[in-house]
């Protein structure tokens, strides 16, 4: 079986994160998302307008994704990708090369974004970005 993870906030759920999903599962047969917590999205000066359970649930509820595990901090991805026997680690390409030094324990693959989309705009059309500075 080959498994693949990628990680993110997927907060405003949107087709863009439903193609990442979609395109990571087709690199294997299980797929593990790591999803960042409220605590981690906090130390990176994110703020998710869903909290992390809300979030996992909705994840969980996508026929694409297997598994939904915690992200809590920058340093934990070798270790996900040792514990959970990964043989791929999948990344929007806005990442690229930021973790090619996983290279030496699984596959490292930088996936296009899907233009025209983002939760950023999406907060922005919103004018949430303006009212809580997310």
């Amino acid at each position: 079986m080959k498994k693949v993870i990628t990680y993110g906030t997927f907060d405003l759920l949107h087709w863009g994160h439903i193609n990442l999903l979609s395109r990571s599962k087709e690199l294997g047969d299980h797929l593990t998302v790591a999803l960042s917590t409220d605590e981690f999205n906090s130390i990176k000066n994110k703020k998710a307008f869903h909290s992390y359970e809300n979030r996992k649930l909705i994840l969980e509820s996508i026929r694409f994704v297997d598994n939904v595990i915690p992200e809590s901090n920058w340093d934990q991805k070798i270790e996900d990708v040792l514990n959970y026997n990964i043989d791929v680690f999948v990344m929007g390409d806005d990442w690229k090369g930021k973790f090619n030094y996983l290279e030496d324990y699984c596959q490292v693959i930088y996936l296009p974004r899907t233009a025209s989309i983002s939760t950023t705009k999406i907060k922005k059309e919103l004018g949430l970005l303006a009212i809580s500075n997310v």
